[in-house]
């Protein structure tokens, strides 16, 4: 399987990604999508997807940094917000890159600002539709990018905003959910995939298990958020490793009552559909 969500450029994995790589493909996890979190790190995780050859990357910017880019000695070539939104197209029409984002909005912490995130979320959705094609302009990619989605306490202020963009609610993946069931219903009846990180494996977040109880089959992958929120039995252990993956996706097989080898089948198919890669 892949882990379809963590962050090699973080400070936790510098200069130890084939040491981590060779680590997840003992555990069974034969590569990792590495996001960015924005227009400057997008760079740098093109920079790792292109050395590794199980590795690929995301290009966007995630709310929590929607302010960290902003640099008035950069505003000449950048955006209303501040970022160097040409750097998401240069590193989105590389092979490499699968994937915008992750992008979204955070109600859990007092910063950013709610309308620091959300001028950023807008200014970066318009940008992905304007670059989302093959034609002009576009990023050379048949059908565009998926696009996944960062979703902390704001349901009811992201998906109406996700909703307006004009781009395929299909084509949307809420990582690392941390809602209860009537926040899947939500994203299932707007049309978005759903990813669990070891979360679901943490004592305290029965919500979390009865959510992904609902997921249709079809819709579903697993993460780890490296270097955060290693499940357990390596809870509280830093940083998480990619390969524990694999103990996130037995953990979901037990909790949907399915044997684990039609899970595993079923996630590598989900990521080869939505991220177009495939597990070896």
């Amino acid at each position: 399987m892949i882990d379809t969500h963590c962050h090699l450029t973080f400070p936790e994995f510098a200069g130890r990604v084939p040491e981590v790589m060779a680590h997840a493909r003992a555990e069974g996890v034969t590569g990792a999508v590495t996001i960015s979190t924005t227009t400057h790190d997008c760079l740098d995780a093109l920079a790792v997807a292109r050395a590794h050859d199980r590795v690929w990357c995301s290009a966007g910017v995630h709310p929590l940094y929607a302010d960290a880019d902003d640099d008035p000695a950069e505003r000449r070539n950048a955006g209303r917000a501040g970022h160097e939104w040409e750097n998401l197209r240069r590193v989105a029409s590389d092979p490499r890159c699968v994937a915008w984002g992750e992008l979204g909005l955070d109600n859990h912490y007092p910063r950013p600002a709610r309308n620091v995130q959300r001028a950023v979320l807008d200014e970066q959705l318009a940008f992905i539709a304007s670059c989302n094609h093959d034609g002009p302009g576009g990023i050379g990619k048949r059908g565009g990018l998926p696009v996944v989605i960062h979703c902390r306490e704001a349901f009811d202020d992201l998906i109406p905003v996700l909703g307006a963009s004009g781009l395929d609610p299909t084509r949307f993946v809420f990582h690392c959910f941390t809602g209860g069931p009537a926040d899947i219903r939500k994203v299932l009846d707007f049309g978005a995939w759903v990813s669990f990180t070891g979360v679901l494996t943490y004592p305290n977040a029965p919500e979390v298990r009865d959510a992904a109880r609902l997921v249709p089959a079809d819709r579903l992958m697993v993460e780890t958020d490296a270097p955060f929120l290693a499940p357990v039995p390596h809870r509280g252990r830093r940083p998480c490793m990619p390969g524990w993956a694999a103990v996130t996706a037995r953990a979901l097989a037990d909790l949907r009552a399915v044997p684990f080898d039609e899970l595993h089948a079923q996630i590598n198919d989900n990521t080869r559909r939505f991220y177009g890669i495939d597990a070896e």
